[in-house]
């Protein structure tokens, strides 16, 4: 991947790709994961941590103190596995398309081959470059693995292929690890070893993958972009299914939810925990993460929103901006160019224009004009602006905090708002106008003689 991060944490749809695998395992019927690690180990260990230990997952890891290959690997694991544990699904952390289903079929086929020590998924691939080729007898049982490096020519001939997925037998398997050596072109101790010693035991159950596209592994950031296509892709249609219209260039995030009658438009993006509530429309170019968008709500195009709340039938945007804590209630309205950060805008009110709304309270029903400023921030400290139900804080006024403007109060337009304003006041603070009659023409005059030296 060239990159600093360990490969299993890159992320495609907001998740690294090692969560797509663990969760596949469970789905598939796993009732316990261990996560080999080494590179990286703490960081992978964390994140496995934050992600399933909120949910009840247990996902342990099992060090892996020197990269000796794949069968090291699964050796350095079984002291985690349980005594009474009956088999064994063994799966590639990069593979993060893997399909639950196609993993219970490996679970069949072994309970339909009592004497099989194991079950394996092959693939037919049009290119099987740098895949382990399959090998079989006469009688077209599986007999063993050949990596590409130690292939023949007649052997790299054979497009099946081994994608990495068994499901072994404990007791079998814990024999075959000790077995293994490092007679080989690498040097390493191969898993795929023991598929030998299986066809020897008993023979493997092989199944063959009806869906090889879900079997890929992610070795370049370019096999990254393109599996992450396809998880967009299954996220959107399994979000049309159930009641939601998404145009074909949104990209949903794995971890938002969307209710029926809801409309995501082209070129939204909809990350984090994001979630919108039913008859909601995002409108095109808009960007949420980790937002609550209560039903019938409209976000209007490029908006940009994070870490915040859009109350039912709020309409926002085009062009605002919520930064985190913003709080927008029930039929409020932030217009183009706004932003707010840290600021409840309570039900019915507006600031339909050009304005920033930092640390506040907006109450309901209040309109804020074009060009308001909150002056929060002295350069130490942020301060609070409270503004009551129904006021009217006029064009181009900047309300400088910690300030208080009552229900109903009115602040006139240009106005600088540096203390409290009672309820039902007028607060104006502007420099009194002068007209000079026929002035403009001498003025014009001087300065154009000024131009001419």
């Amino acid at each position: 991947m060239k990159s600093a991060r360990p490969k299993v944490l890159h992320e495609l749809c907001g998740r690294p790709m090692l969560h797509y695998v663990v969760d596949a395992a469970i789905a598939a019927g796993a009732s316990d994961v261990v996560v080999v690690v080494g590179h990286g180990r703490d960081e992978v260990s964390a994140t496995l941590d934050r992600a399933f230990g909120a949910r009840g997952k247990a996902v342990r890891t099992a060090l892996q103190p020197e990269q000796r290959g794949t069968g090291d690997a699964v050796r350095c694991a079984m002291p985690q596995i349980e005594a009474s544990t009956e088999a064994v699904l063994i799966l590639c952390g990069d593979t993060p398309l893997l399909d639950p289903w196609q993993l219970t079929r490996l679970r069949e086929a072994l309970d339909g081959a009592p004497e099989a020590p194991m079950a394996m998924l092959t693939a037919q691939v049009a290119d099987p470059t740098g895949y382990g080729r399959i090998l079989r007898d006469g009688a077209g049982r599986v007999i063993g693995i050949r990596e590409h490096k130690d292939a023949t020519p007649e052997e790299r001939a054979i497009a099946e292929v081994n994608p990495g997925v068994y499901l072994a037998r404990s007791a079998f398997l814990g024999r075959a690890l000790a077995g293994l050596t490092t007679d080989n072109a690498q040097g390493e101790l191969y898993l795929t070893d023991i598929v030998a010693q299986a066809a020897k035991a008993g023979g493997v159950a092989a199944v063959v993958a009806r869906d090889v596209g879900s079997l890929v592994g992610i070795n370049d950031r370019a096999q990254l972009a393109a599996a992450e296509e396809v998880l967009y892709g299954r996220i959107a249609d399994a979000l049309r299914r159930s009641g939601v219209t998404i145009r074909t260039s949104a990209r949903v995030d794995a971890g938002v939810a969307v209710e029926p009658d809801a409309v995501i438009e082209h070129a939204v993006v909809l990350r984090g925990q994001t979630r919108v509530g039913a008859g909601a429309r995002i409108d095109v170019g808009s960007v949420l993460t980790d937002v609550v968008v209560e039903a019938g709500a409209s976000v209007k195009p490029y908006t940009v929103a994070s870490q915040s709340s859009i109350g039912a039938g709020a309409q926002i945007g085009p062009f605002s901006h919520l930064r985190p804590d913003s709080q927008i209630e029930a039929d409020a309205h932030i217009g183009n160019f706004v932003e707010t950060k840290k600021t409840v805008v309570r039900k019915g009110a507006k600031a339909n224009h050009l304005a920033y709304l930092g640390d506040g309270d907006i109450g309901e029903g209040a309109n804020v004009g074009a060009g308001t400023i909150f002056c929060n921030y002295d350069g130490f400290r942020k301060h609070r602006t409270e503004i009551g139900p129904g006021a009217f804080i006029g064009s181009d006024s900047q309300i400088v905090a910690p300030v208080k403007i009552g229900a109903g109060a009115y602040v006139a337009t240009g106005t600088t708002v540096t203390r409290d304003v009672p309820e039902d006041a007028l607060a104006i603070g502007r420099v009194k106008q002068e007209n000079k009659e026929g002035y403009a023409a001498r003025l014009k005059a001087r300065l154009k003689d000024a131009a001419k030296k």
